[in-house]
């Protein structure tokens, strides 16, 4: 299997090279031409770039993120929805008024409500980076317009509104 060692190499090399993975010294195995990849990681982030970087390697038949997220000694879950606060707050894209965090053994779940999906995205994504965090699910809730004239509470008041203003009216039949 000449393929799967040179694979392997590329594979090796490419991670090795890249500024966001070079410090972690992973480990690389190809079977028929799917790598398998190992090794530890401090932040959800830094996993995800495991997959985004061997997604771009060419010849590769699929791969198997088996790195794992580890922080240098205990993290608490507190700790984590501080670093996660601190991760959303550098962000520009996300309103920390509105967006929340709460950890529970390091799955980080976002509360709040964000104005679009683009902040929902920045907001998952700032989370990532923090340490501790093992996996991040958005319970962002888009905010409604309140003119929104498809909305089930726009629908309810302009019928109210109209029931009001009709029965000032007298029937002319």
């Amino acid at each position: 299997m000449s393929e799967d060692r040179e694979l392997r190499r590329v594979v090796k090399a490419v991670l090795d090279s890249d500024v966001r993975t070079a410090g972690y010294d992973l480990k690389v195995s190809v079977t028929d031409g799917v790598a398998q990849v190992t090794g530890i990681v401090d932040t959800l982030a830094e996993k995800e770039q495991v997959d985004q970087i061997l997604s771009g390697i060419r010849g590769l038949k699929g791969f198997d993120n088996g790195v794992s997220i580890s922080t240098d000694g205990s993290i608490i879950d507190e700790d984590v929805e501080e670093e996660v606060t601190e991760e959303l707050n550098a962000d520009p894209a996300v309103n920390l008024r509105h967006v929340g965090a709460r950890s529970v053994k390091g799955n980080v779940f976002l509360v709040g409500t964000v104005d679009s999906q683009e902040e929902e995205k920045a907001a998952i994504r700032a989370a990532s980076r923090a340490r501790g965090v093992r996996s991040v699910v958005s319970q962002l809730k888009m905010k409604r317009n309140e003119y929104d004239v498809n909305s089930l509470e726009a629908i309810f008041h302009h019928q109210v509104n109209n029931d009001g203003e009709n029965q000032g009216r007298k029937n002319i039949f």
